[in-house]
């Protein structure tokens, strides 16, 4: 005879510090998976206040505001009859915690808090919450009055307990826990626990959502048992973008699952699962002769069956095939979908970006037409939410979009900034990639605003610098190339501001960046994508987009044009004045960045992987050339503009990899070391 329950895990587009759309995405989450016959509705972590509260953390008022959330769930008539697990944080002896509050019938029933925290790259839980140490161990928590005058309870369990209803076992895990190499989930399988339940933030990274599918699979392969995660998705205020993905698995096969980038605030994913076969195949997976000792969980009991008596012909799910994204579909979907969130919830009309032609504007230009794309096909599918906010941003309560052309050009705008030295090619490539996405297209000469900036100069000082092409020093050549740079930006903020009233149109637009740091802007989609991921993503453009111009762009040699042309053509390249290509660079940066290597050990490792194309002295050149000019330029970085993050290779140092701006540029002691080895290799 089987025990088939049916449970219900979700994915979540919360916001931090927005407890009133929080709370009604709870709810309706809630009130969807009781329509799906859900007996247990699981959410993301700290979906009450959302994740990403950061300092705000140690506010009181946040703590408060969780408590009135929680007092109106526990209130509403829409969690009644099923348990509810949310995630907030919650303060215990003083102490703060991240923690699942699991309650049913307007009676909490667990407090559970995080015991393994995140503390490594965008992660710093430990900054504001402590890890609950003492492992099955239950104390009593004191609830405040607010709570109390609807439980009627004084104080709840509150520790690492685990749920017993009248047919099964549920333990919970947060997040981290099941990245660990000491998961709870081990300990609970073994005492007994048949439910396994991990309500997460998990951010989006390029090639990571195998990873993550794995885990939760070999999970319950090893001695059986069902999982239920829950993850946030969407943007919820800072650089990442959480993807969803919420699933359910049940001795080692993923049995239903959810979308990994989507439009839908909501998602509710259920799966009707016979517990018998839990027990059946520990059976005959778990050896009975195993000892274990250890100290049995303390069961929080409750008189609550998640199965019914007569369900005994419903179908179960079976096992479903998880196809993953590409990494180009994956920057084409993310980054479009955290546009549209930073877009919708920052209250203006669309964006604005400096388009020239090379394959950084081109691809940021091309993430926005992928946007577009989403939003048409999100209306199509009925999705009234996006409808909503399609019709506020472009202040048109009739619109409905109808192709990403045609919503292209009233949501994006591009301009071409001509210089003396720009060339008839790159602003051709710009004019035919805009016409063929639909932005609405200007072009903006910076000439006379270039000269009358050197012009104030001339009259302070008396001289007028010159490009090194024309007998310049290389100081007159840099100013003179970064005047062109940051002129653009001063303009691009300038019209992003006012080109709408121009227009006779409300509202203003965000200026997009694309990745140069001496160029400053609101929001960044490809700041923590490589150059050869861009390319491919492009490449994938041409192909799923019919974005044929974009063909002439990858094969353009990447340049800034802030030099004078020779004979009309461009003799600056960007490779040439790194000194080093972008392939040599992006191995040299992740050596940096993900090995954590300093100048020598950096060496050591490219003279054995470089050792075909280049001599000894030739890779310490290089490395000597990367450090000089990563400590010259460090600074810039702490006011770099606010970049999706897509890998743990990225730019965005002020809040990813905590390093000093200040520096030694001769690295004497380092270089010195790397000198010593090539004379060795030499001899």
């Amino acid at each position: 005879m089987g025990r088939k329950v049916t449970l219900a895990t979700c994915s979540l587009n919360q916001w931090a510090l927005d407890f009133d759309g929080n709370l009604s995405r709870i709810l309706k989450s809630v009130e969807v998976a009781k329509q799906k016959g859900a007996k247990y509705r699981l959410g993301p972590e700290l979906e009450i206040c959302g994740y990403g509260c950061a300092d705000h953390f140690y506010e009181s008022d946040t703590l408060l505001h969780c408590f009135q959330v929680l007092a109106a769930l526990l209130d509403s008539p829409l969690t009644q009859d099923i348990i509810c697990d949310v995630g907030m944080p919650v303060m215990h002896h003083n102490v703060l915690y991240n923690c699942r509050v699991i309650f049913l019938n307007k009676s909490i029933l667990l407090i559970r808090p995080k015991m393994l925290l995140a503390n490594y790259g965008n992660n710093r839980e430990l900054r504001w919450f402590s890890p609950w140490t003492r492992p099955r161990h239950i104390e009593e928590y004191f609830l405040p009055r607010m709570i109390q005058d609807i439980t009627g309870q004084s104080t709840v369990a509150f520790g690492d307990g685990v749920l017993s209803t009248k047919d099964t076992c549920i333990g919970s895990e947060i997040c981290a826990e099941l990245w660990n190499p000491r998961s709870p989930h081990i300990d609970m399988g073994l005492d007994g626990v048949e439910i396994f339940t991990n309500s997460s933030a998990s951010y989006h990274e390029l090639r990571k959502a195998d990873k993550r599918v794995n885990l939760i699979k070999s999970a319950t392969n090893k001695s059986g048992g069902i999982y239920l995660f829950a993850n946030q998705k969407g943007c919820d205020g800072d650089r990442l973008y959480y993807d969803g993905c919420a699933m359910i698995a049940i001795n080692g096969d993923i049995v239903s699952r959810g979308a990994q980038f989507s439009f839908d605030d909501v998602e509710v994913v259920t799966a009707t699962l016979d517990l018998e076969d839990v027990r059946s195949y520990r059976g005959e997976m778990c050896n009975p002769h195993m000892v274990y000792e250890h100290k049995a969980y303390q069961r929080i009991k409750t008189d609550f069956s998640l199965s019914d008596g007569d369900n005994s012909f419903l179908p179960t799910h079976q096992p479903v095939e998880w196809l993953f994204h590409t990494p180009e579909e994956e920057i084409s979907l993310g980054p479009a979908c955290w546009l549209w969130d930073y877009l919708r919830r920052s209250g203006q009309a669309g964006f604005l970006l400096p388009l020239s032609g090379g394959v950084d504007s081109s691809s940021t230009a091309c993430i926005v037409y992928s946007m577009c794309a989403q939003v048409c096909q999100a209306v199509e599918n009925g999705n009234s939410q996006v409808l909503e906010d399609v019709q506020r941003v472009v202040s048109d309560p009739s619109y409905r979009p109808q192709e990403p052309k045609e919503l292209c050009g009233r949501l994006f705008t591009t301009c071409y900034m001509a210089s003396e030295n720009s060339s008839e090619d790159t602003h051709g490539r710009a004019k035919d990639l805009a016409a063929q996405i639909g932005s609405n297209h200007l072009n903006i000469n910076i000439d006379m605003a270039v000269k009358g900036m050197l012009g104030i100069f001339s009259m302070v000082t008396g001289k007028w610098p010159q490009f090194r092409a024309n007998g310049g020093s290389p100081r007159e050549n840099l100013a003179l190339q970064n005047v062109q740079a940051r002129i653009r930006m001063v303009l691009a903020y300038l019209f992003a501001q006012l080109c709408l009233w121009a227009q006779g149109k409300p509202g203003g637009l965000l200026v997009l960046g694309s990745a140069n740091v001496d160029e400053s802007a609101d929001i960044n989609p490809i700041g923590g994508v490589s150059k050869t991921d861009l390319k491919c993503f492009l490449q994938y453009c041409v192909n799923h987009f019919k974005l044929t111009t974009l063909t002439s762009i990858l094969e353009a040699p990447p340049t800034a044009e802030l030099e004078p042309l020779t004979n009309g053509k461009v003799v600056q390249t960007d490779e040439a004045d790194m000194g080093m290509t972008y392939s040599e660079l992006s191995v040299i940066g992740r050596l940096r960045k993900i090995s954590k290597c300093g100048p020598y050990s950096m060496f050591c490792k490219l003279i054995c992987s470089w050792k075909e194309s280049f001599s000894p002295s030739q890779v310490a050149a290089k490395v000597k050339h990367f450090f000089r000019m990563y400590s010259i330029n460090r600074h810039k970085m702490t006011t770099v503009t606010p970049s999706y993050h897509a890998e743990s290779y990225s730019p965005d140092d002020n809040r990813f990899d905590i390093r000093p701006f200040l520096y030694n540029t001769r690295w004497s002691w380092q270089f010195r070391c790397i000198d010593k080895e090539v004379a060795k290799m030499e001899e």
